[in-house]
């Protein structure tokens, strides 16, 4: 089951990956500019955005197997078009399907965990299953270069389809096999009136509305990183094709391992204004890192900034889906999670398009750099305001 969700999670985002990964030649082989190739990540992340905004309440009312078929099969679609050598406008159309199939992952996953596994795995379980985008970064960073050696990128897409068909077989199975936990019985407890009453817990609605905010600053800064990663190894410190995409594969297996221990920390009971705040911090060290890595065309500078986003910026979503479980009852959890989700991807939407502005301007992957130090900044300063209202209401 865990497997499972993490392959959920992780899917959809496996085609962006891989055309991030390889995208010196995508945009050679097709002709098209830096900011057209960012337009990709724009059209996928800004219809996860819509996705997510308006199916949170459908997907709280549709069984868990039809959503996962909905997410497994869309990307099966996306990649096999993607595969078509037809040109950049039936790679847009891929995108935005792969986009699509991103807006239940999270819902259906959450929804999964409250009601099918039990409430003492739930927190770290959640922590291994949204490290399912930093796997497939991994895979996708190191799998479509290889591949698109051997069979080209579009034969590397066409390999991907392949997997998400058999995955969707497996989860329908395995989720269908797994029964619901019994619900706990109603309690009523009389009040003591002789201990003062604990501090109000915050709104759902505030604990939404912080984390959707949170999540899209914090998403410009991460795709406009993820998306030309690669290409800014490639071209600014004259990496090979494959060690290029490997910058964005090792991104993603200290993703994983960040995910998976700020999840770990969430489950002790660490506080997420917390660990939102050292996550921006860390997050701004990166970025200027990889403005000194081009200043001083120095690739220890530039693995140490890998190493920085991969840790930092890539373990939010944890964070995130964490403060949920913790605030929000399993009835409403597909619209809150879709809501948060929303928040991220529009900031997915907005990363991409501006870094690939940047990129062809004159100011080049400096202006770039410079500007996702100051969207990072944002999101610490959002950190700091988060930590001192729950100290206020503590």
């Amino acid at each position: 089951m865990l497997a499972i969700l993490l392959s959920a999670v992780g899917i959809a985002p496996l085609l962006n990956y891989g055309l991030n990964a390889t995208s010196d030649l995508v945009i050679r082989d097709l002709g098209i500019t830096e900011s057209q190739f960012g337009l990709l990540a724009t059209v996928c992340f800004g219809c996860a955005a819509l996705g997510n905004a308006a199916f949170g309440k459908f997907s709280d009312k549709q069984p868990d197997t039809r959503l996962l078929l909905l997410i497994f099969g869309t990307t099966a679609v996306a990649l096999g078009l993607a595969a078509i050598p037809a040109g950049f406008v039936l790679l847009l159309i891929a995108s935005g399907l792969a986009g699509f199939a991103q807006s239940f992952p999270n819902g259906v996953t959450n929804r999964i965990l409250v009601q099918r596994v039990p409430s003492a795995q739930r927190i770290t379980w959640t922590g291994i299953k949204q490290s399912g985008v930093q796997v497939s970064q991994l895979v996708g960073s190191l799998g479509f270069p290889l591949l698109a050696a051997v069979i080209g990128w579009h034969g590397a897409s066409l390999v991907g389809a392949a997997l998400a068909a058999i995955l969707a077989i497996l989860a329908l199975r395995i989720v269908s096999a797994t029964p619901m936990l019994a619900a706990p019985a109603p309690r009523s407890p009389q009040p003591d009136k002789s201990r003062p009453a604990p501090a109000a817990a915050p709104s759902t609605r505030f604990v939404i509305i912080a984390l959707s905010s949170y999540g899209f600053i914090n998403g410009v800064g991460v795709q406009a990183t993820n998306v030309y990663l690669a290409l800014f190894a490639v071209r600014e410190l004259d990496f090979s094709l494959v060690a290029g995409g490997l910058t964005a594969a090792v991104a993603g297996i200290i993703g994983v391992s960040a995910r998976i221990g700020w999840g770990k920390m969430m489950s002790r009971g660490v506080s997420a204004p917390r660990l939102l705040l050292l996550l921006a911090l860390l997050a701004m060290v990166g970025a200027l890192s990889f403005l000194g890595a081009q200043q001083m065309h120095s690739p220890a500078l530039l693995w140490l900034a890998v190493g920085l986003h991969g840790a930092s910026a890539l373990g939010v979503s944890v964070v995130l889906m964490a403060a949920l479980l913790r605030a929000i009852p399993a009835k409403n959890l597909g619209s809150a999670s879709g809501i948060v989700s929303a928040g991220q991807f529009g900031g997915f939407t907005v990363g991409p398009a501006a870094m690939g502005l940047l990129v062809g301007s004159a100011g080049g992957f400096t202006a770039g750099w410079i500007t996702v130090t100051g969207i990072y900044l944002c999101s610490t300063f959002l950190g700091i305001f988060l930590v001192v209202r729950a100290k206020k209401r503590a």
